[in-house]
């Protein structure tokens, strides 16, 4: 689940402005100046758009698995090919967008996105249902690797966050109401009903944003050079930093797609036995991730970024075991915990990202998303397995697998950061004090 989707960083980090003179830094975009509205709005319903078409399907599964006779490992797939669609492609797509503009290829790739969500609908078959959902999240791709790019291009450095800002709020919002939407009218009208209300909310926010995007100024097309990016991306995997919190991420990503994966059919099953509605309206728990995101730059200013990434992880093993109750208070309670966790520990990772990349941050933030959504595909499907296998009891023992593999990772960064230290003190001069 993204953070986009989830209230956290979404997307390719922005490359660094564009150098210019003073004249032509005047003519970026500044609040309160003209088209600077017209731009947050755009780029806010391109992101709700993208969220709730993303994870159309994952609130719906218990009703897909009924209607094609299938278990929750293979309706889980339906939400594990449209990310791991998007995953696959957000590096070509942030290479396609350096040289055909941003706002060419967000159009596109919004266009493409909402056409395939007007078929999901008459999917005839499961298989047909994953093709589609496949080509939707590739098509999807486009957004997080050209919207932040575009905002470092023609937003002022000052205003630069806040509308960043924006576009990760429509995210969250777009994921988040995506859920709750769709869990309600199917509960009236069936998932085929509710999935084709998302698409035409879609459809509605994909024109709009094509008709209040500013035309860019300050794009210079690059060319097509995979070498180059070859190079960028070899680079990048070399970085045993870097290496670290693409784990990191996925991992967490791993907990949080196999949760919300399998959490519908727990819920919809005795003993709680809630209606679909209700169930869609779990994910207004997400506005906890929003909330323990924005202070993730708070806690790393307190306990460091390991120590919060410990914090992170133990708040999310937490919140898996307490869900494990019959009790359901202490399950919400436990979700509440897990989101929290969730949202802090990507925020951490994913900024961090963007500090360790010296060069080609644009690239280094595509390997953190293609890292962060395998790992939703991973944990939506491996969830929904364990769960076939042994209940929700399986499904709390991947994700605690997942975060003892985020632990892991922090103290072996730990013990490289110190061996580093030591080594840099030794080979220091003597008397350089």
């Amino acid at each position: 689940m993204s953070p986009a989707s989830t209230g956290a960083s979404t997307g390719v980090d922005a490359v660094p402005p564009v150098r210019t003179s003073d004249a032509d830094s005047d003519s970026r975009l500044t609040p309160g100046g003209p088209g600077y509205r017209r731009m947050s709005l755009a780029l806010f319903l391109a992101g709700v758009a993208t969220f709730a078409l993303l994870y159309s399907t994952q609130a719906l599964l218990p009703l897909i698995s009924g209607e094609f006779g299938v278990p929750a490992s293979e309706a889980s797939w339906t939400v594990a090919a449209a990310t791991g669609g998007l995953a696959l492609f957000v590096l070509p797509m942030s290479a396609l967008s350096e040289r055909f503009g941003r706002r060419a290829v967000m159009t596109a790739s919004l266009a493409v996105a909402v056409t395939v969500g007007m078929l999901v609908p008459f999917a005839p078959s499961l298989g047909a249902l994953v093709v589609l959902r496949a080509v939707q999240g590739a098509a999807l791709a486009g957004l997080p690797a050209s919207a932040q790019a575009y905002l470092a291009e023609e937003v002022r450095p000052r205003a630069l966050v806040t509308a960043i800002g924006l576009f990760v709020a429509g995210n969250s919002v777009g994921g988040m109401s995506g859920r709750v939407i769709t869990g309600w009218v199917a509960q009236e009208w069936g998932w085929r009903v509710s999935v084709g209300v998302i698409g035409a909310l879609a459809v509605a926010c994909a024109v709009a944003f094509r008709l209040l995007l500013p035309a860019p100024r300050h794009f210079t097309a690059g060319s097509l050079r995979p070498r180059v990016l070859l190079d960028t991306v070899r680079g990048h995997l070399s970085d045993p930093l870097l290496r670290r919190l693409y784990a990191i991420g996925a991992l967490f990503m791993t907990v949080f797609g196999g949760v919300y994966t399998v959490i519908g059919y727990r819920l919809t099953a005795a003993p709680f036995g809630l209606p679909q509605g209700i169930v869609g309206s779990i994910f207004l728990v997400y506005l906890v991730g929003t909330v323990s995101a924005s202070a993730a730059g708070r806690l790393v200013g307190r306990f460091g970024r390991r120590g919060t990434l410990y914090l992170a992880g133990g708040t999310t093993a937490a919140g898996l075991l307490l869900s494990l109750t019959a009790s359901l208070l202490l399950v919400l309670a436990g979700l509440v915990l897990i989101t929290a966790g969730f949202f802090a520990g990507h925020a951490v990772a994913s900024s961090a990202v963007s500090k360790t990349a010296t060069r080609g941050r644009a690239q280094a933030s595509a390997l953190y998303q293609s890292a962060y959504y395998i790992g939703s595909s991973v944990g939506s499907t491996v969830g929904a397995l364990a769960f076939h296998a042994n209940g929700w009891t399986g499904t709390v023992g991947v994700g605690l697998l997942a975060v003892l593999g985020v632990v892991t990772i922090t103290v072996l960064g730990s013990r490289a950061a110190r061996a580093a230290r030591a080594e840099a003190a030794r080979r220091e001069p003597v008397g350089a004090h």
